[in-house]
């Protein structure tokens, strides 16, 4: 659905949990308290990453799905996308026999908004459809990284623990690998064949998904094509005759036609996601594609000269006043919607999945809206140079003291949420009931309330399917999104450590913590390009270059991943 692309049909995506680059950078930023203990002790080496030769030992074989044939196949690393209205009497069987065997698990997950009742008619039917009686304990996902910290400094950890890629700072990596089971006795090789939905999982994704050398986590997999996409009104473009720009001047340029501070309509919020994109700044949302090796030598993206121009244009943006005053007050995409559809600003950057959630939004009540997606220009108007998007980014992982019933109960839940598009396990996943979660038009799923309360950010979180776009309601836009990835994705380039998972020693985690307010402090004019400078020169004193050091060897040992 997400940070990055595969989407439910008619539910937020699963990466919409990246809801905005705002929203995305001070959950990669953000600091949280110390873990007071990691818990169990664990023999497997707590730092660095696993060779591909280990990786190859430890690696679930890969059994490609056949069970449904996707409308646009993967390409350039995109989404596999679905462009037709739904055979709901012809769909597929993907788990032909019930796998639980009627045990309780208990999980641990980030949940936006007002989680259900706990006895909901969702829960009990997934649970009654996989033959596991799943406990959610859901946690409110804006502040989910303290109270993981909390419960796995504790020695009361549930039997599963979602956590995201972005709240893996401080010591939780650390805790990872203490507190968390191996799953390659149950999945390594030929054996996840027991389990085909989890077979069928992308082998970068479960590459992503070792920890300390054990495969510990259940992924969910995402494209390696861009996620953040400049989206704008296209509507309003055409209507006013505007053409997408080329150049990040002919941007500045449009955006000066656009904004009209008396008439309440400026051009964009923040800018400064497609900015890193149009000028070629390494990808930053996750660690470590920072990294890269340029020229024989290892970088960090806030040693580049593209960094500091990125920052710059943003910059001259909220100078010439073409910036929503939202954005420079700190607000952006979390309160982007209401303003958005009424045109007080037409351009924001964004996760790709808000390009199918803000058509829904405005479909009956703004039926002339229409959002799109901008092809990111390269900032002197030639290619764009981008850069991949980890291929997995949340993680489901189980009590390394769970018995192995438990484990092999989680397993019969993830087999079934990894269930494909165009499955009834698919559909119960991400719809619910027939009747009472969704009702069904010409071929068009429709979420009833009840279905927006209950079918949301739960058992989605446990394990999915390759990254899919599905939205028989809006198909052109499902179209849109999966050719936008495909145009996008064939300038994409994969860093140096694309798809290892790697654990920074705990003394550097923290490192860049503060680069992510400074950028915002930069662009919004409150501090100097020569500010960053100087803190650049700062955190290479603090233990930069002796961090460059350390990749260098986990290089030196196991290649680089770069394309």
């Amino acid at each position: 659905m997400t940070p990055n692309a595969s989407s439910a049909p008619s539910a937020p995506s699963r990466r919409s949990f990246l809801a905005s680059s705002a929203v995305a950078a001070a959950a990669v930023a953000g600091g949280m308290p110390l873990l007071a203990a990691c818990g169990d002790s664990d023999n497997s080496s707590r730092e660095g990453t696993t060779s591909a030769k280990d990786a190859k030992k430890i690696l679930p074989a890969f059994v490609a799905s056949n069970v449904v044939k996707p409308d646009i196949p993967a390409r350039n690393g995109s989404a596999i996308g679905f462009t037709g209205k739904l055979d709901l009497a012809g769909l597929k069987t993907s788990v032909p026999e019930k796998l639980g065997k009627g045990g309780k698990v208990t999980i641990m997950s980030p949940f936006w908004g007002s989680p259900p009742k706990s006895d909901n008619d969702y829960y009990t039917a997934m649970n009654e459809l996989i033959g596991v009686d799943v406990q959610w304990q859901n946690q409110d996902g804006n502040t989910y990284e303290q109270k993981l910290g909390a419960v796995l400094a504790s020695s009361d950890v549930p039997d599963v623990v979602v956590v995201p890629g972005w709240n893996m700072n401080g010591k939780i990596p650390s805790a990872i690998i203490g507190k968390f089971a191996d799953l390659g006795p149950y999945l390594s090789g030929d054996k996840v064949k027991e389990y085909p939905n989890l077979a069928a999982i992308p082998t970068d994704a479960w590459r992503r998904s070792i920890f300390g050398g054990k495969l510990r986590g259940l992924p969910m997999p995402a494209p390696w094509a861009p996620s953040m996409v400049p989206l704008y009104r296209r509507d309003i473009f055409e209507k006013e005759g505007y053409e997408v720009p080329t150049s990040c001047d002919e941007f500045m340029e449009l955006a000066k036609d656009i904004t009209n501070a008396r008439a309440k309509r400026w051009a964009c919020l923040d800018m400064k996601w497609t900015a890193f994109q149009a000028f070629g700044v390494l990808s930053g949302s996750e660690k470590p594609l920072g990294w890269n090796l340029v020229d024989g030598k290892l970088i960090y993206r806030v040693e580049t000269e593209e960094y500091l121009e990125a920052l710059e244009w943003s910059r001259k943006l909220f100078e010439a006043g073409v910036v929503h005053p939202d954005s420079k007050m700190g607000k952006n995409a979390p309160d982007a919607g209401p303003k958005f559809a009424k045109g007080e600003f037409l351009i924001y950057p964004n996760n790709i999945s808000q390009w199918w959630g803000r058509t829904a939004e405005q479909a009956t009540s703004n039926p002339e809206f229409r959002i799109w997606g901008m092809d990111i220009w390269g900032h002197d108007g030639g290619d764009p140079t981008l850069w991949a998007d980890q291929p997995a980014g949340i993680f489901a992982f189980v009590n390394k003291k769970a018995s192995e019933s438990v484990i092999r109960e989680v397993l019969a839940v993830a087999n079934t949420t990894a269930a494909p598009y165009g499955t009834k396990e698919y559909m119960m996943t991400n719809y619910g009931v027939e009747g009472t979660h969704y009702t069904v038009k010409d071929g068009v799923p429709t979420k009833t309330d009840q279905g927006n309360l209950e079918v949301s950010n739960a058992y989605v979180m446990v394990a999915s399917p390759a990254a899919t776009i599905a939205h028989p309601d809006f198909p052109e836009v499902a179209k849109g999104q999966v050719e936008w990835q495909q145009r996008m994705g064939a300038f994409t380039k994969k860093s140096s450590f694309y798809g290892m998972q790697i654990t920074e020693p705990s003394r550097w985690t923290n490192l860049s913590n503060d680069f992510e307010q400074l950028e915002d402090d930069i662009v919004r004019g409150r501090k100097k390009i020569s500010d960053m400078q100087q803190a650049v020169s700062d955190w290479k004193s603090k233990g930069g270059d002796k961090l460059r050091d350390w990749y260098q060897q986990i290089l030196d040992e196991n290649g680089s991943a770069a394309n």
